[in-house]
């Protein structure tokens, strides 16, 4: 099966709402649409509930010298209280979740959305002193919290849609490509907090995209209903944990392969059959150490990441390159 990551280069919510379900009626996903406005950027449409978060000439900063106690203290009572109401999506944050709130998706598998994860988060937002706001270890607490509160409400809003039977809340964490680097470190131990906080309110599925290459051991450690990755860059890297990824996908985790090149002009160069044969290398990988039921069971083919660039047109084209890719792997193993 096939569906889509994050963003789109569309502007009309409603276009980009068509094209998806028609593309992807099984898996749909609700998309972004960062060039309607800043606010629907990565890290800006999760922002809403930041304490002390201000923009300045473009970039989200946390103005630090307020004092942000009565606004953390805040976030950490709706934790406890699961108090989701006040991280609601509105339309300026994310104009594509208001427009599927209207939707009938009977019939498909699960809805798919995504939120910032907090690690990307907290690394793209600096305090007065440019420092990111996750090396802070309060602000790093708060923030697994804070998404926790969002990732939760999506969950729940996105059950309230017609015809929903099964969600899947995936955080985008371009940003876990600092795990292990030794220029911008992030700690395993705020990223597995932060996580867990996050799966412990969350009640459906939750999942990792990541477009760079990380600690695979590590993030299939951290057991994601999906992991979802630029296969056609990193793949040999994903590759390199056999037996995790073996025991990731015995546990009932999937794998969404990013073989479709999401940058325009990398896609006009690609054919249907070099795309194919991407997978191919993939699935000749994995089948050596685990069933081919199980790899194809457990996966699902994708863009290799949000579509920001370029227009809708070729946008879509992209999206059904996937698409297409897809209903070729399925006819040669309908299993």
């Amino acid at each position: 099966r096939a569906t889509g990551i994050g963003a789109l280069p569309h502007t009309d919510p409603r276009q980009a709402c068509d094209e998806v379900i028609s593309l992807f009626p099984e898996i749909p996903y609700i998309p972004t649409l960062p060039n309607r406005s800043l606010l629907e950027t990565i890290v800006f449409n999760d922002s809403s509930r930041l304490p002390g978060g201000e923009v300045r000439d473009g970039k989200l900063r946390v103005d630090s010298s307020r004092d942000l106690a009565a606004e953390m203290e805040q976030i950490y009572l709706d934790f406890m209280e699961q108090n989701t109401a006040p991280y609601a999506f509105s339309t300026e944050y994310y104009s594509g979740f208001s427009e599927m709130a209207g939707r009938d998706f009977s019939g498909s598998l699960f809805l798919k959305a995504q939120v910032t994860g907090p690690v990307t988060f907290g690394m793209q937002v600096v305090d007065e002193s440019r420092r990111p706001i996750y090396y802070d270890d309060q602000f790093a607490d708060v923030l697994g919290k804070m998404i926790a509160l969002r990732a939760r409400w999506c969950e729940q809003a996105m059950h309230r849609f017609t015809g929903v039977t099964g969600t899947l809340v995936v955080l985008n964490e371009p940003y876990f490509a600092s795990l292990g680097s030794s220029v911008v470190p992030v700690s395993r131990d705020s990223v597995a907090a932060g996580w867990h906080d996050i799966a412990g309110m969350v009640g459906g599925g939750l999942g990792i995209h990541c477009c760079s290459n990380t600690d695979w051991e590590f993030v299939m450690g951290l057991s994601p209903s999906l992991i979802s990755f630029d296969a056609s860059t990193v793949a040999r890297e994903f590759l390199l944990y056999p037996d995790d990824l073996a025991d990731y996908l015995e546990g009932g985790g999937i794998v969404a392969w990013g073989i479709v090149p999401s940058q325009p002009d990398l896609f006009r160069e690609c054919t249907d059959e070099q795309l194919y044969r991407v997978f191919c290398g993939i699935r000749d990988q994995v089948t050596g150490f685990c069933s081919p039921e199980l790899f194809y069971r457990q996966s699902i083919i994708t863009p290799t990441c949000g579509i920001q660039s370029g227009d809708a047109e070729t946008a879509f084209r992209i999206m059904d390159a996937a698409r297409a890719l897809s209903l070729r792997i399925r006819e040669e193993y309908p299993g």
